[in-house]
């Protein structure tokens, strides 16, 4: 770490605490040239993979905010609390980031998100299905609910 007054890059660091949150280290440090002190923070950078969407092959950003609509779209009027789906959206964000790959297809996404719905409503998880897997007909329903029909069973 450089000195910000002398610029040399001889330091040392005196004193090391964590932050009140627990989300950074406040470190006290001094320059061994000019002997002047001064202090760093050190937080975890977490960085998301671009999502390569399925049809184009667009990279994108990863997006909690859409996830979290896909959600509200499937869910809506459904009996499922705020709280239920806050987890499952973090579920599907905790295993984006356990991948820790740079880029990820939106397929697995997708799947994780069905995967997540059928645990927690089945006409949402039949919902996002639809539009996921964009059911040309009757008969794509009637496998949809035959599958899900078998799981409850």
């Amino acid at each position: 770490m450089k000195c910000p007054f002398c610029g040399a890059s001889e330091t040392q660091v005196v004193e090391t605490r964590l932050s009140e949150d627990g989300a950074s280290i406040r470190r006290r440090r001094r320059c061994n040239v000019c002997d002047k002190r001064f202090t760093t923070y050190e937080t975890a950078e977490v960085r998301f993979p671009a999502v390569v969407k399925r049809a184009s092959g667009e990279r994108q950003d990863f997006s909690r905010d859409k996830l979290q609509a896909g959600f509200r779209k499937a869910l809506h009027k459904r009996p499922v609390s705020t709280e239920l789906m806050e987890a499952a959206i973090d579920r599907v964000v905790h295993k984006v980031l356990a991948l820790g790959e740079r880029e990820i297809d939106s397929r697995m996404i997708g799947e994780w998100v069905m995967a997540e719905l059928k645990r927690l409503d089945k006409v949402a998880y039949i919902r996002f299905a639809s539009v996921y897997r964009a059911f040309q007909d009757v008969d794509d329903f009637r496998d949809v609910i035959r599958e899900v029909d078998k799981d409850v069973k």
